[in-house]
């Protein structure tokens, strides 16, 4: 006990081994549900549920152990819904990249996040992109997540009259989801530590009350279905892939990065403007994102979830430790896992409250300055209206540096944004 004390700092910190423990348990409760929320997604893309379900624990375990035995931070680290959502319905369903080409751009990503991790290249890529741009980048994932979990609902349908209507209240999913996001919402008013886990539990409960849904025949089982994904990711044209590996490590830097200072602030962990070990906190979500690669899921981040951890009293990475070994047991739990993942409705909620955050970022961009104003927008509304993030992000970049240059401002365009820009026109013109 003293050893581990002293190890992680505790009395620096001010906390005590129960508070810590709590908080871990409070962390996980938080973010548990994205075990079912990505291998829905990524088997919706052709791959295997049982595969990705181990997989995303298995990374999920490794990244938040590293945050947390090496970088001494209360931070989790999970599959990231932004990169999920755009390695599951953009590269693989809507581009049409086979999924192991998916993860072979995932790898090589991750592979330059590492790199980048150990430079001082990283904080000048992170700083040439200007800051209403980073904000539209997130508010514009946040609306294509919130796109995926409306259609997923059946609330949002196609209609050839109008592209898009309202579903039908005589459909019982629209009905669950509209019953599961309610309850979601109201425990998130009420500051209810795993609202959106207890939210799903809740929807699967009522499916089964009124006969929609049957309970699994077992609930625990040994990990099965790991070899369909496990080491099956390929490198396939890099010059097709190239713009998917940029979004990816553009997304995963930009992710990581700003929740990692959010929930560092919080937990009082920065000071004078400096971030300790902040070195071994990244390379601790590349590292994840890297083997997650290889184990068959989608590139992971650091999670804003965290933060109820901390608000439990978390200071020192003993949280994340306790995190990752609740989440090292679901690996046992995937059958109860992959039936509740048969109910769209269970998952729809997380999706749409999820991205109903995300957009929160467009509140401090600068509307009155047009240079800033439009290419923060056609960065927010591509994304999900030609449901591609990759198309976002280029038009974005591409508007922003023509814009800057007609207003005679071309000292605002950093040379690394310029040549991000030129690469995205070329791409889009071929």
């Amino acid at each position: 006990m003293e050893a581990l004390s002293r190890y992680f700092k505790f009395e620096e910190r001010g906390t005590n081994l129960r508070t810590e423990i709590l908080a871990g348990i409070t962390t996980f409760l938080a973010m548990v549900y994205i075990v079912i929320v990505a291998p829905t997604a990524l088997m919706s893309a052709g791959m295997d549920f049982g595969g990705v379900y181990v997989a995303t624990v298995i990374a999920t375990v490794v990244g938040t152990l590293i945050m947390g035995a090496v970088a001494n931070y209360p931070i989790a680290i999970s599959c990231g819904l932004g990169i999920l959502a755009y390695v599951a319905y953009t590269l693989i369903l809507s581009e049409g990249i086979p999924w192991q080409e998916a993860l072979g751009a995932a790898a090589i990503s991750s592979g330059i996040f590492i790199v980048l991790s150990l430079t001082q290249f990283r904080e000048m890529f992170i700083n040439s992109i200007p800051e209403s741009l980073k904000r539209a980048i997130a508010a514009g994932i946040g609306m294509f997540i919130a796109l995926i979990g409306f259609h997923n609902g059946h609330i949002v349908m196609g209609s050839e009259a109008t592209m898009v209507t309202m579903g039908s209240m005589d459909d019982p999913t629209l009905v669950l989801t509209l019953m599961g996001l309610a309850v979601t919402m109201a425990l998130m008013v009420l500051r209810v530590n795993g609202s959106i886990f207890i939210g799903m539990i809740f929807t699967a409960v009522v499916a089964w009350t009124l006969g929609y849904w049957e309970t699994p025949k077992e609930i625990f089982s040994a990990p099965n279905g790991f070899s369909e994904t496990f080491m099956q990711l390929r490198i396939g044209d890099l010059g097709v892939l190239a713009p998917a590996i940029f979004t990816l490590l553009l997304v995963t830097l930009f992710d990581t990065t700003g929740t990692m200072l959010g929930v560092g602030r919080q937990a009082g962990l920065i000071k004078n403007g400096e971030f300790p070990n902040l070195k071994s906190a990244l390379m601790a979500d590349a590292t994840a994102s890297f083997v997650g690669a290889f184990c068959g899921t989608s590139p992971t981040s650091t999670y804003v979830e965290s933060g109820t951890g901390v608000s439990a009293g978390g200071r020192t990475g003993f949280t994340s430790v306790v995190t990752a070994a609740l989440f090292a047991l679901m690996v046992f739990f995937q059958p109860l896992a992959a039936s509740i993942a048969s109910l769209p409705a269970v998952t729809a909620p997380a999706l749409i409250l999820t991205g109903c955050f995300m957009v929160s970022s467009v509140a401090t961009i600068d509307w009155d300055d047009y240079t800033e104003a439009f290419p923060a927008f056609f960065t927010m509304v591509l994304m999900p209206f030609t449901y591609s993030i990759t198309n976002g992000v280029g038009a974005g970049m591409i508007f922003y540096v023509l814009l800057k240059i007609f207003a005679g401002r071309i000292k605002e365009i950093h040379p690394l944004l310029l040549i991000m820009a030129v690469l995205f026109a070329v791409q889009m013109a071929m």
